[in-house]
């Protein structure tokens, strides 16, 4: 039998009610996709990054390009008494103008930033890896939900990322299950404490991808509103 989470998974223990400020944008789904990535980047930016052996979601290394407090450290923000927000740019950020830049232009509060090395798995293996994030841990009440945003480096278009929403166990409901293409330049918002989230990856080789933690907030809200694509009329 594959693998299901079950009442002892950790993710079910994160909060999923709190009092944060949620983006109306991500109610109904907690997913919204954004149009595709409108600069270059050098594949150097992520190939010549200091790389970390760190496993979320499979075999993956990461590459820190902002950290809680600018070290090259994958752990989690409140290791250091933080919320994943207020972030310091790493080594890393001199290697990556492109992306740093590109995040900065958002104009939200960020936390983690780094790029994700993912080998190859299939459904079956991924499904191990299936998962809500902890991103609100030490945030305070009153202040925007942490958030996650992707952009695809790598063209991996038979790969998808696959989310859940919960059912009233907080278990993952297998009638929400969306699938988000992982071509070249993909970009998509997750509430992926919210969302349970693992990506499967059929490629032959490691897929790249920028991930980056961002506040909720009339910042990100305008800034997502400024990628998505016109709703036809």
């Amino acid at each position: 039998m594959s693998f299901w989470p079950n009442q002892d998974h950790w993710s079910v223990k994160i909060p999923l009610t709190t009092d944060h400020y949620r983006m109306p944008v991500l109610d109904d789904t907690g997913v919204v996709e954004l149009t595709p990535m409108p600069v270059d980047v050098p594949a150097s930016e992520w190939e010549s990054l200091e790389y970390m052996d760190w496993k979320s979601g499979g075999d993956t290394n990461f590459a820190p390009i902002a950290s809680a407090d600018g070290e090259l450290d994958c752990r989690g923000f409140w290791d250091k008494g933080k919320t994943d927000k207020d972030a310091l740019w790493t080594s890393n950020a001199d290697i990556a103008p492109t992306l740093r830049d590109y995040v900065d232009a958002v104009g939200a509060n960020y936390g983690r930033v780094r790029i994700i090395k993912l080998e190859p798995q299939d459904r079956e293996q991924a499904m191990r890896s299936f998962h809500r994030d902890d991103n609100n841990r030490f945030n305070p009440d009153g202040e925007g939900w942490v958030v996650r945003s992707w952009v695809e480096l790598t063209d991996n278009p038979d790969s998808y990322m696959l989310v859940m929403d919960n059912l009233t166990d907080g278990l993952p409901d297998p009638t929400t299950e969306r699938r988000i293409a992982l071509s070249k330049g993909a970009r998509f918002v997750v509430d992926t404490q919210r969302l349970w989230h693992v990506v499967v990856h059929n490629g032959s080789s490691p897929r790249y991808a920028l991930i980056t933690s961002f506040e909720s907030g009339p910042a990100l809200e305008t800034w997502i509103d400024s990628q998505r694509a016109p709703v036809a009329v």
